[in-house]
């Protein structure tokens, strides 16, 4: 098989674990929190995520060791036809938001499963994918200022951020009773944000190449996602609060 045949294998593990999940990821954004439906989406989603992105390393790493025999279709194209630049983008960015995007699942699933047990948060893979996360994050930077891409500069910024982010959380002896449950969600609504930018991305470049770094498409999923972390953060800290007064006045 040559390395696009292989190439074509992984894509279609991707398209048929991410077309569901991208679905499934507003079953437990718009299902009540804490009822079934919310959990057994909410697993759903990230299963399907921790698969699409683990067949996203493997067709990026294809793609870094071979970049125009994995992607045919650039060769002649007027924008696409370097090979760095196919390395770069398709290559060490998608690598990037790959790992991002199972270090949201993994941590936000096993921050919500372990909200009893926080020490259980605080294992070797979640400090594994910390560092793994922040090796990407820097790598997708440096590569962007080596070809001159500043869009895979800045979105290597969402990486820094979540590394840091999560290790604060990880770090804490005794959060808060409400505390993971804020990470949960920043780190769920998270992956849909990487995983949605990627296919909005990398998705447009199959039928039009140059939109793969459009502005645009890199903005709408993260300005929506984080209208819905910011939303449902505030609604969550809200009911714990008038709990919390109702529980003092009594």
């Amino acid at each position: 098989m040559s390395a696009h045949d292989v190439f074509l294998v992984f894509i279609a593990i991707h398209i048929t674990t991410g077309a569901p999940g991208l679905i499934g990821f507003w079953l437990p954004v718009a299902a009540k929190k804490g009822g079934e439906l919310h959990r057994l989406s909410g697993r759903f989603f990230a299963i399907c995520m921790l698969v699409t992105a683990s067949a996203a390393i493997c067709m990026s790493t294809l793609t870094l060791l071979w970049p125009m025999p994995t992607h045919p279709h650039l060769v002649d194209h007027p924008d696409f036809a370097d090979p760095e630049l196919v390395r770069g983008i398709f290559g060490w960015m998608m690598l990037y938001l790959a790992i991002l995007t199972i270090n949201l699942a993994w941590y936000g699933w096993r921050a919500a499963a372990n909200k009893l047990d926080h020490a259980k948060n605080r294992d070797w893979i979640n400090w594994t994918l910390q560092a793994v996360l922040f090796i990407a994050s820097a790598q997708c930077a440096i590569e962007g200022l080596r070809i001159g891409q500043p869009m895979m500069i800045g979105i290597s910024t969402i990486g820094f951020a979540t590394v840091g982010t999560n290790l604060w959380f990880l770090m804490r002896d005794k959060p808060s009773p409400i505390e993971w449950l804020l990470e949960h969600i920043k780190a769920i609504v998270g992956t849909g944000i990487s995983v949605y930018t990627a296919f909005f991305a990398f998705g447009a470049v199959r039928f039009m190449p140059e939109l793969a770094l459009a502005p645009v498409l890199w903005a709408i999923p993260l300005l929506v996602g984080l209208g819905l972390i910011i939303y449902h953060q505030r609604q969550v800290t809200r009911r714990f609060n008038a709990r919390r007064r109702a529980a003092a006045n009594a």
